[in-house]
């Protein structure tokens, strides 16, 4: 509708004054004025007609516009639904993927690693590591400074097919090698039918070393740092704020030639150019510096270095004599029927049960077939 002017007839209602009527607003009362009248009323119904059917008209418009818009609207949540439930899956996946992905090569680097060690007797055989050595120890006396306390950790390779299991006591290990052959039952499948495996005892030969020699030296340009802050910044970051540090003659310091983060340790050692700067580092023993606003107290040490110059496996003999473990058994012979976690669990069963010879079991390691492990064995704190 343009305007009321053209919605809308504009009719005098019966008793308004009309051009050409007295001026009392009284009009003579005829047929023609009536008919008059009646003309005039029909042309406002159908006015009035026009005008519903355009305001039907135009609500009909409307509410069909509206169904449009909410079936738009429905459409468009749908698809917004589906895409963002396309994305998550496809995030999904890719997590996963790179979970099974990561599995993989951590069980890779796990069989590299045994492998390693399987084919390198050197590695296999009781031996220091070829590296740098931190003496944590104290010096009472020159005569003492060259007496170092170690604790021996023994890699021992166990081939596929076999398990080390280890008793609280020693008495129980003795029973059990003793009676060499074992006869371990198994539970197969959901019917629960039992099968039976026949495994051998052994005992667990180590060579242990029983004396051992290094001589240690001092370096005269290398200091070790410890007691360093815990900070949320890289290690090479920290790294270098020590060696800005360090590298300024008014900090005692001076020209840096090197600097490493001891990982074993949790300490730095720094490494000088010229002589005579960690000897006065040294005497200091600790010293503050600042990262940021904050100020840190951190502490000097000496940096020594040891080299084995004697090693010796059996006190007073040349042939090397083995030492058995007394509370560890080495099983051997078992077949691949299981997999490795329920083979693990039905040894453990059989060889805690007393009226089979065993006792309480305290550690129990399998290698099924075709893989190979290592054990490592340290001393017994008893």
């Amino acid at each position: 509708m343009d305007s009321s002017e053209s919605s809308f007839t504009r009719l005098s209602l019966p008793g308004s004054p009309e051009e050409g009527s007295p001026e009392d607003g009284s009009p003579e009362e005829t047929p023609e004025h009536v008919r008059q009248e009646i003309k005039r009323y029909e042309a406002f119904c159908n006015a009035l007609n026009q005008d519903l059917m355009k305001l039907q008209m135009a609500k009909e418009a409307v509410e069909q516009r509206t169904r449009e818009l909410r079936k738009e609207g429905e459409l468009l949540k749908q698809e917004t639904l589906s895409n963002i439930g396309e994305e998550v899956a496809v995030v999904l996946a890719e997590q996963n993927s790179l979970k099974h992905e990561r599995q993989i090569l951590k069980k890779k680097l796990e069989e590299v690693k045994k492998r390693v060690l399987w084919e390198d007797p050197a590695r296999v055989l009781p031996a220091l590591p070829e590296k740098n050595m931190v003496f944590k120890g104290l010096m009472a006396s020159k005569e003492d400074m060259n007496k170092l306390m170690l604790i021996p950790r023994i890699h021992y390779p166990l081939l596929g097919g076999s398990a080390l299991i280890t008793f609280e006591k020693a008495e129980v290990a003795q029973r059990i090698l003793e009676m060499k052959e074992h006869v371990v039952e198994l539970s197969c499948g959901e019917e629960l039918d039992r099968c039976r495996v026949r495994v051998q005892a052994a005992p667990v030969d180590l060579l242990l070393p029983s004396a051992l020699e290094m001589g240690l030296t001092q370096s005269s340009r290398s200091i070790l740092v410890s007691d360093l802050p815990i900070l949320s910044i890289p290690e090479e970051a920290l790294l270098d704020k020590l060696e800005l540090f360090f590298s300024k003659t008014k900090n005692g310091g001076g020209e840096v030639e090197s600097r490493e983060f001891l990982d074993d340790s949790g300490q730095v050692m720094l490494t000088f150019a010229e002589d005579g700067v960690a000897e006065q580092l040294i005497e200091r023993g600790h010293i503050q510096f600042f990262i940021g606003k904050e100020k840190y107290e951190v502490k000097i040490s000496p940096c020594i270095s040891g080299n084995i110059t004697n090693l010796q496996l059996t006190p007073g003999s040349a042939q090397l004599q083995p030492s058995c473990c007394p509370r560890t058994v080495l099983l051997t012979g078992i077949p691949d029927v299981l997999d490795e976690e329920s083979m693990r669990d039905a040894l453990e069963i059989h060889f805690q049960k007393g009226s089979r010879g065993g006792g309480e079991v305290d550690a129990l390691d399998y290698v099924p077939l075709g893989q190979v492990g290592v054990a490592v064995f340290t001393e017994d704190a008893d």
